[in-house]
């Protein structure tokens, strides 16, 4: 008597072992549901410290995060902002809104991040900001950008949503340049369901971060002098994210436990390309578990997120670089670029079960799922 197919494997499952129930619980019991709550400011200073920075302000998600640090950071137009083609569209969008220009550099073929030295290539007179953003769980190599940040009398952008947890050269990701920003998206190694994070060591940039996310309130209350946008943080997500953050470091252990057993079972498939295990300056902490399918397989990624989706496995696409973005060809910009390594990594590239939750038995199974498929 047949049992039925497997159990489908979601791409991503968090996992609740800590604090989350019983802070939430005094959420509810003392009735402080809303930004006024005083887990905000625990989670913004126990965050902040976690990351080896001064101020933390709490945002409604990772993209308020990236508009706020732009807007603070006084970019706006005639600037440019150099910054990878590989990665969300919330990180060119943000520069867009202000008014100025993102400068795209192409990715790395083995870490996969932007590469530094066409980075240097791009600066001009009109250069403000350089945008870093750490990839899928290793960090862009930052020696180089902070010697150009101080060479150029530059800004620095530090989008840290991927990397949480992670190190460059034992100095914590997250603590570099002007400003960084977080993302808690269900699927990052801290979340509080939708949420973000915009970190920085200037008080003045604090400042004005914590007035453009409550709407440039004033006193008297209801005058104001500045437009900003209502970016806040309720009480529960922060109470769920203080939680999270207090076993950050289980979770970085799990996700690289989780990386090396995947790198152990695919080792052995010459077709595909699997993420680098580290370099001279990071151990990957693997937030998903990339995977670049080689032309031999004769497939590009949604032929062979399909097949993977009929064994009962979920998978998630690449980023698609933001020079082949149909709504900014459509702006006319980046008519003329060409990024080839980011066009390669978009369509041959996915990720399959990633999750903290993922059970090393299911684990086995997509690793089992993935040889049928390069095998037959």
């Amino acid at each position: 008597m047949s049992n039925g197919p497997p159990a489908f494997i979601p791409v991503n499952t968090p996992v609740f072992e800590g604090n989350e129930r019983r802070y939430l619980n005094e959420c509810i019991d003392t009735w402080w549901i809303s930004s006024e709550g005083p887990f905000v400011r625990r989670f913004e200073e126990e965050f902040a410290r976690s990351m080896g920075r001064r101020f933390g302000i709490s945002v409604s998600n990772g993209t308020d995060a990236l508009y706020l640090a732009v807007r603070a950071l006084g970019i706006g137009k005639g600037d440019e902002v150099i910054m990878p083609a590989f990665t969300i569209i919330s990180c060119a969008q943000a520069v867009i809104e202000a008014g100025a220009l993102p400068v795209l550099v192409d990715s790395d073929p083995v870490t996969w991040n932007m590469r530094p030295d066409q980075v240097a290539d791009r600066i001009t007179s009109r250069t403000k900001a350089i945008m870093v953003v750490h990839i899928y769980g290793l960090p862009v190599d930052m020696d180089p950008i902070l010697e150009l940040v101080d060479k150029h009398g530059l800004l620095l952008l530090e989008d840290n949503a991927e990397c949480i947890g992670q190190s460059y050269r034992n100095r914590v990701c997250g603590s570099f340049g002007h400003i960084s920003t977080f993302s808690f998206y269900a699927n990052k190694h801290v979340t509080t369901g939708e949420g973000g994070m915009v970190l920085t060591d200037d008080p003045e940039l604090d400042k004005v971060c914590r007035s453009l996310r409550n709407l440039c309130f004033e006193d008297p209350r209801f005058r104001h002098r500045s437009l900003g946008w209502n970016m806040r943080l309720t009480n529960l997500q922060a109470a769920v994210g203080l939680a999270q953050v207090e076993r950050l470091e289980i979770t970085v252990q799990k996700k690289r436990e989780m990386g090396r057993r995947y790198t152990a079972g695919l080792r052995g498939l010459d077709a595909i390309t699997l993420p680098l295990e580290s370099t001279d300056y990071a151990e990957n902490v693997y937030w998903v578990y990339g995977i670049v399918l080689g032309d031999e397989t004769g497939m590009e990624a949604p032929a062979f997120m399909k097949r993977l989706r009929e064994r009962g496995i979920d998978s998630r696409p690449f980023f698609w670089p933001m020079h082949e973005q149909p709504v900014f060809r459509e702006m006319g910009l980046f008519i003329h670029d060409s990024h080839p390594v980011a066009e390669r990594l978009a369509r041959r590239g996915f990720y399959p079960p990633s999750g903290l939750g993922l059970k090393e038995e299911e684990q086995n199974r997509v690793i089992v799922e993935l040889y049928r498929i390069l095998d037959g």
